[in-house]
């Protein structure tokens, strides 16, 4: 069972390596085989099988698997993973994303609860909580995000709880509802820089983004907040390093920065395989412009080792 869970497993995350382009992205340049470090070798164990009973048996959904996050066997064998709420189907026609889009499904009122005891058999210590976007609810779901919150607080106050959100079409009512939970960061992601948002983010908007994070900071100072950014896609150097500056003159203090892979042919290509060397660059200019945690290397993803980093952020605090 565990062998063929695993090969099942293997085979969602065959990103496309080949670098051909759809008919779509015919103007594109067309990269390369995916290098080596970006060669994933990971194996399965009881672990990995026992997190998936617990997510199959709350009707549980994880962006893990709906976004073919590279990294998802080695979380579920480290017993974690990013739940995702407000169901499995995206408001949004972002072209980066693998996340379903069409007319999302009603919510599940179970669903904070069921999260809640999801971290609680998993004995998780920090939790990570992100949705889809969803348009169509009046405040964006940020009420539904509230109550997952309250209920992970509930069945355990010792939980970090660090949640991933939408911009909530600006909304600063919204977000309120979501800061006054108090969860311990607030994830917001740029995703790229201003002048791809049209290809790559049509219907987001950059400063709105921008205004999330600097309003999480005006309502509760104590809350960190946390922001990532995606390299191969176009992006000039310069480019990346403005966006860092955007980020922390919006008060941001942790930074994520990952490698770019397209899901299939049918999204935006990668249009360049960035290397290791660059993203320790940036995670030194990240540091120099006062962010209090980056993690910047190409398999790095939002949530990737959010439990280590936290810790970090708390011993350097201390220190």
């Amino acid at each position: 069972m565990e062998d063929s869970n695993i090969a099942r497993i293997n085979k969602q995350i065959n990103i496309d390596n080949k670098g051909k382009l759809s008919a779509d992205n015919k103007d594109k340049p067309e990269v390369k085989r995916k290098p080596d470090w970006l060669r994933i070798r990971v194996h399965g164990n009881y672990n990995f099988t026992e997190t998936e009973n617990v997510l199959r048996s709350l009707s549980l959904n994880t962006v893990c698997e709906e976004a073919n996050c590279p990294n998802r066997l080695e979380c579920f064998n480290k017993r974690t993973a990013t739940f995702m709420i407000l169901g499995r189907t995206c408001t949004r026609n972002c072209t980066f994303c693998n996340v379903e889009k069409n007319v999302p499904e009603p919510v599940n009122p179970q669903e904070p609860e069921n999260v809640a005891k999801a971290v609680a058999k998993m004995k998780l210590k920090h939790v990570v909580v992100t949705s889809v976007t969803r348009d169509d609810l009046p405040d964006g779901g940020a009420g539904h995000f509230a109550r997952v919150i309250e209920e992970i607080k509930r069945l355990n106050g010792e939980v970090i709880i660090e949640v991933l959100i939408p911009d909530f079409k600006g909304d600063e009512d919204a977000l309120l509802k979501v800061i006054k939970a108090k969860p311990h960061i607030i994830n917001h992601n740029v995703e790229t820089v201003p002048s791809l948002y049209h290809e790559v983010r049509p219907l987001a908007v950059y400063e709105r983004s921008l205004r999330l994070l600097s309003n999480v900071k005006k309502h509760n100072p104590g809350i960190y907040t946390k922001s990532g950014i995606m390299l191969g896609l176009g992006e000039k150097r310069e480019e990346v390093i403005e966006v860092l500056k955007d980020l922390r003159k919006a008060d941001c203090d942790l930074l994520t920065i990952g490698q770019y892979l397209a899901p299939s042919k049918k999204h935006h290509p990668v249009i360049e395989y960035i290397h290791p060397d660059v993203f320790e660059e940036y995670k030194k200019i990240g540091y120099e412009l006062g962010f209090k945690y980056v993690a910047s290397a190409p398999l790095v993803r939002s949530s990737y080792h959010a439990q280590e980093a936290f810790n970090d952020l708390l011993d350097s605090k201390h220190s």
